[in-house]
């Protein structure tokens, strides 16, 4: 990698091309330049053989510096740095800080390219890119460019590898909310990476990150668990959370998961029991109502007014205290 540094202070990270793919784009913009000048050639030998040697040679000449120089550094002015070479090859040229050329970039580049490549057969430039730590030739080096690679190989994707079975719902109380972006994707690359590493590396990273999450969830690992099954743990309950907050499950299946939870209830033989309510109508007097006894709408419908503690019949409850009327919700006052 070559870090590059923008004018607003921005690293780079591009990769130089070296020696090997700067010499097949090289040799294919060449092959293709020479192919065209040898056919304008043969092409204006044909329609210049009246001419004297002198006019000859100036014609050759002016076709040299056309195909061989001009055509190459308006190709790449035109397409920011990349050739037909260069875009077989996958590079392109750019400025030191990363811009796209412009012609004054190609320029120098095309006309020192003409010593170091043509003229002395690519010595010159061949050990100046072997010499350059990112492989730069004069050119480069005169013009204030650089040629990096645009087609990078992507390496495969790797999946974090899933927590244990065992371990499914062991993290559903915890406070994730405060665990910083950053340490998330630290333990995620961990966890890609762990089985590349050595384990004693592997071991003292996981606990070193274990440590950081326990500190921003306040509850530590479970005695006896691994930091490295912990993290994993820990990055699946994310995940999950994250599932159900993106996909929540659909209404359906709330509601029968709210009835077998009602069904783990323990039964009564007796019905619920709704709590009894009191109302104080005035100094003394108590109005009571039990939802599930029904004696106080029965009296209700009797006409009977509960708030003048009318008197229907006496019922005496041995074994709670002092004698009541039953059904009246009427309290003597002590």
């Amino acid at each position: 990698m070559s870090e590059l540094i923008t004018g607003d202070a921005v690293v780079l990270g591009l990769r130089s091309a070296r020696l090997p793919s700067r010499a097949l784009a090289v040799c294919l913009d060449l092959l293709l330049a020479w192919v065209i000048y040898l056919a304008l050639t043969l092409a204006l030998s044909v329609a210049t053989a009246s001419l004297d040697a002198a006019a000859f040679a100036a014609v050759q000449v002016a076709l040299f510096l056309l195909i061989l120089v001009g055509v190459p550094i308006a190709v790449e002015t035109l397409t920011h740095g990349r050739s037909v070479g260069k875009l077989a090859a996958g590079l392109r040229v750019v400025r030191e800080d990363g811009g796209p050329i412009r012609f004054r970039h190609a320029l120098v580049r095309g006309a020192i390219g003409v010593v170091e490549i043509q003229l002395l057969f690519g010595l010159v430039a061949c050990t100046a890119s072997l010499v350059s730590v990112r492989g730069r030739r004069l050119g480069d080096v005169f013009g204030g460019t650089l040629v990096v690679r645009e087609r990078v190989p992507v390496p495969k994707g790797v999946s974090v590898p899933p927590p244990p079975a065992w371990l499914a719902g062991e993290f559903a109380a915890l406070d994730l909310s405060r665990v910083p972006d950053p340490l998330w994707l630290s333990v995620r690359q961990y966890l890609m990476r762990a089985a590349q590493l050595d384990p004693a590396v592997s071991r003292s990273l996981s606990e070193r990150l274990a440590d950081d999450v326990t500190a921003w969830t306040g509850a530590p690992a479970p005695q006896g668990m691994s930091a490295a099954v912990y993290l994993a743990g820990v990055v699946a309950e994310r995940r999950r959370r994250e599932e159900e907050r993106s996909f929540p499950p659909p209404s359906g299946t709330r509601a029968a998961a709210g009835g077998a939870a009602a069904s783990r209830l323990p039964a009564s033989s007796d019905g619920p029991v709704a709590p009894r309510s009191s109302q104080v109508d005035s100094p003394g007097h108590v109005h009571a109502s039990n939802p599930v006894d029904g004696s106080d709408s029965a009296s209700r419908a009797d006409g009977s007014d509960h708030r003048r503690g009318s008197t229907d019949a006496p019922s005496t409850d041995h074994g709670e205290g002092p004698t009541t009327r039953r059904g009246t919700g009427f309290v003597p006052p002590t």
